[in-house]
This record gives structure tokens, sequence and C-alpha cells, in this order.
């Protein structure tokens, strides 16, 4: 699978990386843990090496299982976490709140003082089961931290060797304009698909210019663009997604028809929905990897069936051309 290099760091990463948030099961109505590392084995087996988890997935079970899985693999893999997520204390900024697999209730907290960063990272290389982190990335941004001191943290990790670079997720230019001033950024994290471009007005022309990587995640908008949620679609309970807007309609209708619109250029090339949706993806500006998620081993293949072809500039016109027309509402 082709590598590309991130950002200014020394880090190379596949093109399609193992998105573990669902094989955490939180959010997603479970997950068998059995199939989710025998998934990431195939992963890395067919060359999608690199593999992107956080501490909150499962509440460490996601970066457990990732450990579980590259046993005796870890120098052919990249692993990125997340650190600067609360759940087992009241301290930073509330973010949400909701319930574990016990059902039991829990409160997140986004907390990325100095202290937590450091202690975090010790945290995730025990679930892990290694002596280093590839890249690690904050979370979301702790409004009740000082990004400089966070920074701090992460340069701190850089010195000791524990990790081998830093990242953000979900930060605005302003925030990333605010962190460079103080630390070299690898990358940012950030949501992107076909029916959510938001990233494309400012954040991608400043990677760009700044030499900042960029991640997709939710490239398939959390299973929406595979084509498989039809009207009716039963999900397990505990599953976040029919509460967020792309599952609302007439967001849902609406995407469906846009599916309807691509699917003949899938046919002709003979691939399936998934994989011409994270094939463009893979393809747009500034985008340096794609994280794809998967919780079973036919379902990691079929994602890295997305980089066996290429498409063409003609086709990625026409695409784009369908998505100008689709009507998104996130605000439902």
């Amino acid at each position: 699978m082709e590598t590309r290099k991130l950002g200014q760091s020394d880090l190379e990463v596949s093109v399609l990386a193992f998105g573990a948030w669902a094989i955490g099961g939180w959010l997603w109505g479970g997950a068998d843990s059995k199939e989710a590392v025998k998934a990431i084995e195939t992963a890395v087996d067919h060359g999608m090496t690199t593999i992107d988890t956080a501490s909150v997935y499962g509440f460490g079970l996601s970066e457990k299982l990732v450990g579980k899985a590259i046993k005796g693999k870890r120098v052919q893999v990249q692993i990125l976490t997340k650190f600067g997520m609360s759940w087992d204390e009241k301290r930073g900024f509330f973010f949400f709140s909701s319930k574990d697999s016990s059902g039991k209730d829990v409160e997140i907290y986004r907390h990325a003082s100095k202290e937590k960063v450091l202690s975090d990272c010790d945290d995730s290389l025990r679930r892990l089961k290694t002596d280093y982190i590839d890249l690690f990335q904050i979370h979301w941004a702790d409004p009740t931290t000082p990004v400089s001191e966070t920074m701090e943290a992460l340069e701190i990790l850089i010195k000791k060797g524990k990790i081998r670079a830093g990242g953000v997720c979900n930060y605005s230019v302003e925030l990333m304009k605010e962190a460079v001033t103080s630390f070299k950024l690898a990358s940012n994290q950030v949501p992107y698909s076909m029916v959510n471009r938001n990233i494309e007005n400012e954040i991608v022309p400043y990677c760009i210019e700044n030499n900042i990587g960029i991640f997709a995640y939710s490239p398939l908008q959390r299973g929406l663009l595979t084509g498989k949620m039809k009207p009716g679609y039963i999900f397990n309970d505990g599953d976040s997604r029919p509460s967020t807007p792309y599952y609302k309609e007439p967001n849902f209708s609406n995407i469906l028809g846009l599916l309807d619109e691509i699917k003949p250029i899938a046919d002709d090339r003979k691939v399936t929905l998934s994989q011409l949706v994270l094939n463009w993806t893979i393809r747009q500006p500034g985008i340096t990897c794609v994280l794809a998620g998967a919780r079973n081993p036919s379902q990691v293949l079929d994602n890295i069936g997305a980089t066996g072809f290429n498409l063409t500039d003609e086709e990625i016109s026409r695409i784009n051309n369908f998505i100008i027309g689709i009507q998104i509402d996130t605000k439902i």
C-alpha cells in the first residue's frame, strides 16, 4: 500500500489507516473483541500498517486490543493514539454524558494539563504494551488548559523517547496557529467526507501551506456512505449513530440519493461504494491519510480494495458535481 510522509515529521503512514474507534464498542453498540484483533492483524498483513486508536475508545479497550493484535509486529506498524479525555475524574472541561458498555452513567471531560498528558502517555503505553508511540494526539482542545502547556508536555515526551511525534485532533486554524508557536505539529485529525467538507475552507489550505499532515476521520460518515444503511435499519442498543444529523431526515434520504448517483461509477469500476468513497477521499488535496474503521477481517479487506485503483480526474469531477447538489442540514 502507498505510504506518505506525515508533515514535517519523520513518520511514513499508510494512505489508508485502520480506525480503531468502533472496536472499542462504546457508542457503536458493542463489538466482538476476537474479531477486532483478527481485523487488525488482517490490516497489517495487507499493508495497512497505520493504526489509529485513543484512550477513550471503549475506555481503554481499543488500545488493549491494538496491543494484543500487534504483538510481534511492532516494527511493522505505526501506532497513533490520543490523549486528553478523562472519564474517571471530573477535571477539565465537561464534554458530555454517556453510558459505558455495562450501562453505567459516565461523564467525559477534556483534560490536557501537562500532568495529565504525561500520565495519559504512560497509561497508553501500558495498554498498548509498547515502549513508544509513533504519534500522540490531543483528542479535543481543552479550554481550561493553555495550548502552550499541552504542547510543552508533548515536547517532554519526545525528548524522553516515549513518542516520535505529536499532533492534534479537531483543532481550528486559530488553535493550530497557537500550537505551532511552541511545538512542531505533525498533523491535525479532522472529520471529512463527501457530505462533510467543512475543512476545505480554512484547515486544508493552512495545513498545506504549513506542511501539516491531515488525517481524515469518518470518511464513510460512520457507515452511511457504504450504501448498506437503508430506511428501517436496526441499530444495536448503545449505537449513537441514529442521533447524529446525517442519519436524520431529510439528510438520510438526501445522502442515499447521492449514493444512487455515484453508484454507476462504482459499478463501471467494479468496486463497492465504500471503495469508491474512500478512493475519492484519498485523492483530495491536503489529505495525507484516511481512517477507515472495521470490526472484522472482511470489512478490512473491503476497505483495502479502495487502494487498488485510481479515480480519473473526470470521474472525480463527476462525483464532485453530484456532491455539490446535495443538501445537508447539520443543525437538526
